[in-house]
């Protein structure tokens, strides 16, 4: 799998390109409704797209219940991408890296058919591959493939990378899990790791919350 610098992941950006948000970030994540987290049986359950990362050093598995059917659910995870509907997360801290988002707080029809190998940009300078789709059900994002602002594949070490968006049927309501997976290469990509992982954590948790309120209508 190609490796990814120290701006790899979605969070890896976000901290090594504005460490100093790491703070604000941390508070803001238990800003608002309390998270659900993942329970002991998601985080050790197999999710679709674990053996794009087949021996990881990191693993972080989040989720959280929605009161919609996966169907009002799906669409929003369909669209995600810095030059399409933004993650729903904290765009501002995001875009202290550069990132360019804006959240989207509709369903855009013209974002709604992502297909295998499609470049989702989580900056500008960084493009990871749609490595496993299942429609209705499940997205996950690859290093593998990864390339930069000018369409060239990114070169470099510090660490693999995935991150899964799985959408469950729970009765009437709705469990979206995301799952990072990390394998450090070296010191330094441990490092990466673990900065990025703990930042991951409360910009994913402030997505799983803005997925919640759009699928709220709020």
């Amino acid at each position: 799998m190609q490796h990814v610098g120290r701006r790899g992941g979605h969070a890896a950006t976000v901290g090594l390109a504005a460490t100093g948000a790491g703070l604000v970030i941390l508070v803001a994540s238990r800003v608002g409704p309390r998270l659900r987290g993942a329970t002991p049986t998601e985080r050790a359950g197999p999710l679709p797209g674990d053996e794009l990362v087949s021996a990881p050093t990191l693993v972080a598995t989040h989720a959280i219940t929605i009161d919609a059917p996966p169907a009002t659910v799906w669409p929003w995870i369909a669209q995600i991408g810095q030059e399409r509907a933004g993650f729903y997360s904290l765009a501002w801290v995001e875009n202290l890296a550069g990132c360019r988002i804006v959240n989207a707080d509709r369903i855009h029809p013209e974002w709604q058919s992502p297909a295998l190998g499609d470049v989702v940009r989580l900056h500008p300078e960084i493009g990871l591959r749609i490595a496993v789709l299942q429609p209705g059900h499940a997205l996950v994002l690859s290093s593998q493939g990864a390339i930069d602002a000018r369409g060239e594949q990114m070169a470099g070490q510090g660490f693999d990378f995935s991150w899964a968006f799985v959408v469950r049927a729970d009765g009437e309501e709705t469990r979206l899990l995301t799952r990072e997976r990390y394998a450090a290469a070296g010191p330094a990509g441990a490092l990466s790791t673990r900065l990025g992982a703990s930042i991951s954590t409360a910009m994913t948790a402030a997505m799983l919350r803005g997925v919640r309120a759009r699928c709220a209508g709020r």
